[in-house]
């Protein structure tokens, strides 16, 4: 796991804690105020997300406990965990940029790509000026790696 990803994932476990929790009870004990629990939908509404936190919270420490944080400023060479990687697709001359990062901290929205990814494998072991051929539900694509950087 990247510094990056382990601050947001510590970061959110946090607010779970000290910000979700509290106001999950507040609502539960809010809720029982109104009598007959049975046919009340806001106290089983709370004890649903009650029930989501707490299991957020425990998935979160489970991953940040387990977690090795690497610092991808530290490394160089070919592409490996943590490369920021410029690629462009050769059928469509479209040049994106992704950074390979570990699964909990994985969004492709944000151009973070998780290292089990079929991309990311196609692209471990490479240089810039290599080409990486993925194969993909579309069929298979090839990139030519046109920069890797370490930041």
């Amino acid at each position: 796991m990247t510094p990056a990803g382990h601050t947001a994932l510590d970061t959110e476990l946090k607010a779970l804690k000290s910000v979700e929790r509290p106001s999950v009870i507040r609502a539960i004990a809010e809720a029982r105020e109104h009598g007959d629990l049975s046919e009340n939908a806001e106290y089983h509404a709370a004890r649903e997300r009650q029930s989501f936190v707490e299991g957020r919270i425990k998935e979160l420490e489970a991953i940040l406990s387990r977690a090795d944080v690497i610092d991808p400023s530290k490394l160089s060479g070919a592409v490996k965990f943590g490369a920021t990687v410029t690629v462009i697709d050769e059928d469509t001359d479209e040049e994106k940029t992704y950074q390979i990062v570990g699964e909990a901290e994985a969004d492709i929205e944000r151009g973070l790509l998780n290292i089990r990814s079929p991309l990311a494998r196609a692209l471990i072991g490479k240089d810039e000026g290599d080409t990486a051929e993925v194969r993909t539900p579309g069929g298979d694509k090839s990139y030519e790696i046109s920069r890797v950087v370490y930041v």
